[in-house]
């Protein structure tokens, strides 16, 4: 392999990587931040309590959290390929990335939840807000920092399941990694693809680093 088709080849991968965590990620925060909040709010003592329905919620999510990424990349191949019409490819790897993160997201979202002070809420109920308004303008805005921070999280981690999907055909830079440099004997690419994996994680985290300093006002 020429040097010039090595690195068209890392380009597309490394583009296709970055599609693959955004839309994933993407879809995953439509999802998994009103879970997360669901969560929060309908725990003992919250603003809409319902054991039931926190339960139930606290059970998919932990089902969801508790299978491996690459047992739920093979165990939903059915169910990829209904959505999308194929399991491999970049747009194939998108669906079980997105369903492995759904619930790791809904657990940060509520862990940020948890920071903001109860008093705050109790305010606002005093003041007669209504349960969407203390969600909206009390738990969100001072969870923002912990939000933005659980985002990052799932990015990177997305980054490293997007990796981990190389392994089946997946697309990106962990076929890449696999396909031209494990199975291909290759460590150049290899090193290449690890290098930038983790320059894309770095990206991610300093985005995240700063935004989170912009909004925290602590």
């Amino acid at each position: 392999m020429s040097t010039e088709q090595m690195i068209n080849l890392l380009f597309t991968a490394t583009i296709e990587t970055l599609v693959m965590v955004g839309i994933a990620a993407a879809i995953a925060c439509l999802l998994g931040m009103p879970t997360g909040i669901l969560l929060h709010v309908t725990k003992t003592h919250g603003i809409l309590e319902n054991k039931k329905l926190n339960t139930a919620l606290s059970i998919i999510v932990n089902i969801g959290r508790s299978v491996p990424f690459i047992i739920l990349l093979v165990a939903i191949i059915p169910f990829t390929r209904f959505v999308v019409g194929s399991s491999i490819g970049t747009g194939a790897m998108i669906v079980p990335l997105t369903v492995a993160s759904i619930p790791f997201i809904a657990r940060l979202i509520e862990g940020a939840l948890l920071d903001v002070p109860a008093g705050l809420v109790e305010a606002a109920q005093t003041m007669g807000a209504t349960p969407l308004q203390i969600i909206m303008k009390v738990l969100i805005p001072e969870a923002m920092p912990g939000i933005i921070n659980s985002i990052t999280i799932t990015l990177v981690t997305l980054v490293n399941y997007s990796a981990m999907a190389g392994t089946v055909g997946g697309g990106g830079l962990g076929d890449v990694g696999i396909q031209h440099g494990y199975i291909g004997f290759n460590p150049t690419i290899i090193l290449i693809t690890v290098i930038l994996l983790v320059i894309i994680v770095q990206i991610i985290q300093s985005i995240g680093e700063r935004l989170v300093s912009k909004v925290d006002h602590r």
